[in-house]
């Protein structure tokens, strides 16, 4: 009976910059069904992510914790065994958690084998899969270079597609990424000068439809049945609108030249920069962006995928509203990350910029209780981890502090306003494995960047130095500069709020973020007891403890026995 249980739709796209929406002000790019969702609920304006990077970042929207304490720093770094998942807190209050798409999950294959888990089973199986139970597991990364492919899984996309004749190994990459030239040969969507050409394939095989028809068959099977009763929640991953930019028609012509806005960097930015910045301006993507000719064909490809992406959310959300499951089903729209699309002087994402860090995250609740909030905007500052915490509340749960480390969101959904809430968000970046990090000659210990951001202060900590000395900070105004243009971290006019966003990030490097298996309230219910159990270190007369603790401490001492006559003696 729709109304009569609790889903929740946990949508994601990947690499969705927060400003390629029209309800967040795209003076070009209309998306009618997201902006559907946010007039239902509550957009979050100042939502950060953990780390500015697929992996790192999904791993913690699935556990709800800094990537520092769950240690899966970077992409394909395995999260280990023990972590707790979404999954994980959800299953305990009756709710089934599903994937339907990417993760970037890597598994603690030596963790696992350590304790017996058996990826086969179904304990190892969601240990292998970040909680999840696998409806359709697809990263749609199918690159293949000269030591194979970048994903070593099975593909059902792939699968699909050779099933509906599209011929070969790797459809993937074949068809659905790659156009044909005036000549016939293949158009590889990698090489970003093909961006403006329509991939070779149906639009309705191509990944983002075929990932809605995968969600909306969850919804059917689970409507049916034994399923039928069953609360779920689906983590419906969408590969798109992430690289490669390509994308079929008509999409790939709705935009063009004239949309292209102009990047958002100024000459300063290249004046003496920051040596970790500097880098990244000038790693090839970043240097393939400062390029008017690839910004100018990929960006209406971005934009195009992102209209393909908004179609699709038409379809999905008028399926549920003809099966009542826009009645009991909680929606969020979210990415894992943004794309600088040459905004900084840089590509793809990587540091802590608006365009890179900042995220989109809309959600809506279908209960009465949620009234009061739709059709809000959130200026407060949120962690893409508070969704966990949500999740968690919305089923009547009730938080995990000491392992979950995001706050719930739910007071916002009800329009309400928290007594107390975080003065500042906070994100770090791993970069140990990027060319990077060997051009800076860093040690990996050495090779981190730490975010802390206010409502008007923007504060990149770096780890490591050169020849000339440890980093210098990087600091912006967002107040007077919020194209964070020009950076203070070295003005000593600045000293005083660059002492304050030490201090704050002082104070969160020594959270309680390692004891999970015991909670603050376990920790206080517990004061005292070991006396009722008999421990009495400290007393020195029986008369100076509560009589019951010692009550088999006192009375004639018992007799031992003479030498010699035990049994055996």
């Amino acid at each position: 009976m729709p109304g009569s249980r609790k889903n929740i739709l946990f949508i994601m796209f990947d690499q969705l910059r927060f400003d390629y929406l029209s309800c967040a002000g795209h003076p070009h790019l209309q998306t009618p069904h997201v902006d559907r969702i946010a007039e239902r609920g509550v957009r979050f304006s100042r939502c950060y992510v953990q780390s500015p990077v697929c992996g790192s970042s999904r791993m913690s929207f699935y556990t709800g914790r800094y990537a520092s304490s769950h240690g899966a720093q970077w992409n394909n770094y395995p999260l280990k065994v023990g972590e707790h998942t979404i999954g994980d807190h959800l299953r305990k209050l009756g709710m089934n958690s599903y994937i339907v798409g990417k993760t970037h999950m890597a598994a603690d294959k030596e963790g696992m084998e350590r304790l017996g888990l058996q990826p086969d089973s179904v304990i190892g199986a969601r240990v292998s899969e970040c909680g999840f139970d696998i409806f359709t597991r697809d990263d749609g990364l199918w690159g293949y270079g000269p030591d194979g492919y970048y994903d070593q899984k099975r593909s059902p996309y792939n699968q699909y597609l050779n099933q509906k004749g599209y011929e070969g190994e790797n459809p993937w990459h074949d068809f659905a990424n790659s156009a044909i030239d005036e000549n016939g040969d293949m158009a590889s969507g990698w090489f970003m000068k093909h961006a403006d050409k329509p991939a070779n394939i149906a639009e309705e095989d191509s990944e983002t439809p075929w990932l809605t028809r995968e969600v909306i068959r969850f919804m059917e099977e689970h409507a049916a049945g034994d399923q039928a009763d069953e609360p779920w929640m689906c983590h419906a991953s969408y590969i798109k609108p992430h690289w490669p930019y390509i994308v079929p028609e008509p999409y790939h012509a709705m935009y063009g030249g004239n949309h292209v806005p102009a990047a958002t960097r100024h000459p300063d930015e290249r004046e003496n920069p920051h040596p970790v910045y500097a880098q990244f301006m000038n790693n090839a993507i970043g240097k393939a962006f400062h390029r008017d000719e690839v910004r100018d064909v990929v960006i209406p490809a971005y934009m195009g995928l992102i209209k393909q992406c908004d179609d699709q959310m038409g379809v999905l959300f008028d399926y549920m509203e003809k099966t009542g499951r826009m009645e009991d089903t909680m929606i969020v729209i979210t990415s894992d990350h943004g794309d600088y699309l040459g905004d900084h002087w840089l590509g793809e994402k990587d540091l802590f910029h608006e365009q890179s860090a900042k995220i989109p995250m809309i959600i809506y609740d279908p209960s009465s209780e949620a009234d009061a909030g739709r059709g809000t905007v959130c200026d407060e500052l949120v962690e893409a981890i508070d969704l966990a915490a949500t999740f968690v509340e919305y089923c009547g749960g009730e938080v995990p502090n000491h392992i979950i480390e995001g706050r719930s969101l739910m007071p916002f959904l009800k329009g309400e306003q928290p007594e107390e809430w975080r003065d500042y968000a906070i994100s770090e970046y791993d970069y140990s494995q990027t060319p990077m990090a060997v051009r800076l000659n860093l040690s990996p210990t050495d090779s981190r960047l730490f975010m802390v951001a206010d409502k008007r202060w923007k504060f990149m900590h770096a780890e490591g130095g050169d020849e000339s000395g440890p980093f210098p900070p990087m600091l912006f105004d967002m107040e007077n500069d919020p194209e964070e243009f020009f950076d203070l971290g070295t003005d000593p006019q600045y000293q005083e709020i660059i002492d304050l966003m030490y201090e704050r990030l002082g104070k969160w490097g020594r959270r309680m973020s390692q004891r999970t298996t015991r909670s603050d309230k376990e920790i206080i219910a517990g004061r005292g007891k070991s006396r009722r159990r008999g421990i009495l270190v400290g007393t020195y007369d029986h008369r100076e403890v509560d009589p019951e603790w010692s009550v088999k401490y006192l009375g004639k001492a018992p007799q031992r026995p003479e030498p010699g006559n035990s049994e055996n003696g």
